[in-house]
């Protein structure tokens, strides 16, 4: 059992509450004490060593290696290779033979952040940036049978140690390299376990958010042409695109798990009881009539404020918000400006969301592109 919180001024509080912690090794009794299968659908969520799950000064400590590699500066100067990946993936839908469609997600929302992270990486390899790409679909499958689960979490094990061993012999100027540089030279300050399970979680973490914040805005724009209107006359920046976009429809909408610390009594009475597990309702919080109003269900880039959590809060604010931010500011209006005339080829109905309660998207994007 778990509470789950979608008021946004609470969310924000227990976010930022020292009484809540992520790490269940020392907070959570009912993983503490066995109780919790190796199957588990959320096994990957819960059962890694990394700053997703850390506490205390063991976040400090994990974080402030990782936040070296998304410095604003580090960030700012992978505005070209954004520039270049998006420009070669819209020159392969441009392919698309007159009178079919192309789907956006598997032909651009998708690749793009992929092959960002790959190169931050510094991964060549085109097999493993497969079977990477697989496992961080399984990341998000919550649904999935024992076998999967079971089969998905050892594969994770095998791809970061097989990059981990790869860059090692052949280092180089990247994300990898440098972690292991930090761990080899001070085993104090990152063990092997953290080093692999962090790769993973950047992984995971900085490709599916952008992959939904992308589908969900280009499906927001084709299906609202007087927002779409707004944005391509200049009268809408794209940045409230993007945000608009994280509010209303964030990318990943549960994220699992924190827990009570102690007892904590809130404004409303309930008690979150000494080790009660918490889920943050990131995407309900985004839709919160409280902060919002009567129409927080509506899509307005126009509307003030926007605020949200889709990246999270306080402590642990996702490090890789600003490069997610900066694929959008690019992509975006590189898809539109590319393709005025691009349309859904169904009807919004017809889309089908992702196979999670964690990621918020959608399987697929089908488009005309004229």
């Amino acid at each position: 059992m778990a509470w789950a919180i979608s008021s946004q001024h609470l969310l924000k509080k227990l976010l930022t509450d020292p009484r809540v912690s992520k790490d269940p090794n020392q907070h959570w009794p009912t993983w503490i004490n066995g109780e919790i299968p190796a199957d588990w659908p959320l096994i990957s969520w819960v059962g890694v060593r990394n700053m997703f799950t850390a506490y205390g000064t063991d976040h400090r400590r994990l974080r402030t290696l990782v936040s070296k590699a998304f410095t604003a500066r580090r960030t700012a100067a992978l505005r070209p290779r954004v520039e270049r990946i998006c420009a070669e993936l819209l020159d392969r839908l441009a392919a698309t033979p007159p009178g079919e469609t192309a789907d956006l997600r598997d032909g651009y929302a998708y690749p793009l952040p992929l092959q960002v992270i790959c190169e931050l990486f510094g991964l060549e390899d085109e097999a493993l940036r497969q079977r990477m790409s697989r496992f961080a679909d399984s990341a998000f499958h919550t649904s999935a049978g024992s076998e999967e689960v079971t089969a998905n979490f050892e594969e994770m094990f095998a791809i970061m140690d097989e990059l981990v061993a790869s860059k090692r012999e052949r280092p180089g100027d990247d994300l990898t390299s440098g972690l292991i540089a930090v761990r080899d030279e001070n085993d104090s300050a990152l063990s092997e376990r953290e080093l692999c399970d962090t790769l993973a979680l950047m992984l995971t973490a900085g490709h599916e958010t952008t992959v939904n914040l992308l589908g969900n805005a280009i499906h927001a724009l084709l299906t609202r042409p007087g927002q779409l209107e707004l944005v391509t006359t200049g009268r809408a920046p794209w940045d409230d695109v993007i945000e608009e976009t994280l509010r209303h429809s964030a990318p990943v909408a549960h994220v699992p798990l924190r827990y009570a610390v102690e007892d904590i009594a809130l404004e409303n009475g309930v008690v979150l009881r000494q080790g009660d597990a918490i889920l943050a309702g990131y995407a309900a919080a985004g839709r919160d009539p409280e902060v919002h109003g009567k129409d927080a269900d509506v899509f307005d880039v126009t509307r003030e404020p926007k605020s949200h959590l889709s990246f999270g809060h306080g402590v642990h604010l996702c490090v890789g918000a600003p490069l997610a931010r900066l694929e959008a500011a690019i992509a975006l209006p590189a898809l539109f400006d590319r393709f005025p005339g691009l349309s859904l080829a169904v009807g919004p109905d017809e889309l089908t969301p992702v196979d999670s309660f964690i990621s918020n998207g959608y399987r697929s994007l089908p488009v005309r592109l004229s």
